[in-house]
This record gives structure tokens, sequence and C-alpha cells, in this order.
């Protein structure tokens, strides 16, 4: 698969977790949970989705999963997790943009680390086969 196929199949991937996260997101800010809490729960939500979706779809692979490759995924997650937080405190709550645009933004730039980082850590073994196996054929 290309890398503009795989760049497709993460977008919608993406999308589904991001349903997923402002769903949840809103159920609990709107039962008055603290934003940061809401931010780490929606977002949780939203990573486990997204490992299994991206695993099975977008990086396929006949391998098992490892402990390295979860932990790897959690890892990159986590700084995203962490950017988005930070981006939405300051866009929300010291810069006073609206929830809804202060989320939009965090989210934004919470895609671009995970693309990153899932492509080129986290299912780079994957993408290695993958392109092990076009040469082969060639």
């Amino acid at each position: 698969m290309n890398s503009r196929s795989q760049l497709i199949r993460f977008s919608l991937v993406g999308v589904g977790n991001t349903l997923v996260d402002f769903t949840l997101f809103y159920m609990l800010t709107a039962l008055m949970a603290p934003l940061a809490w809401a931010q780490t729960l929606a977002s949780l939500a939203g990573v486990a989705n997204s490992y299994v979706m991206n695993r099975r779809w977008t990086f396929p692979s006949k391998r098992h999963s490892s402990i390295k490759e979860v932990a790897v995924f959690l890892l990159v997650n986590g700084a995203s997790l962490g950017l988005s937080t930070l981006l939405l405190i300051l866009l929300h709550d010291w810069l006073h943009y609206s929830l809804l645009l202060s989320k939009a933004g965090a989210t934004i730039a919470s895609m671009a680390v995970n693309y990153m980082g899932s492509r080129h850590l986290v299912f780079k073994n994957q993408l290695q086969t993958e392109r092990e196996n076009e040469h082969a054929e060639h």
C-alpha cells in the first residue's frame, strides 16, 4: 500500500477516533469534569480505537502485536495527548477561544504528531516488510 493510501486510511480512522474523542469530551464537560480530565479520558478512548483500527486496516500486519509496538504506540500517543492538552488549555483558558475551536486546534496538532509517529515509529516494521515484498515482486 502506498503512502497516499495509508494517509487516507489513517485520516478515516482519525475521523472515527475524533468522533469518539469529541463525543466523550463533550459528555464529560457537560457533567462539569475539569478540562484536563475530560481531555485525557476522551483521548484514551480515541487512542484505544486508533490502535485497533490502524493496526488492522491502515498498517496491516500478519505478525502479532509486540509489547514494544504497543509501548511505542502509547509513547507517541502520550506525547500527542500532552501536546493536545497544553494547546487546549492555552487556546481556551488563556487565549479565550471557544471550546470547540480550541478542541479542534488541539486535535489537528495531535493528528499530525500521531500520523508521523505511527508511520515512522510504531508501524515501521510493517512498512519495511511491505517495501521488501514490493521489491521481491519486481
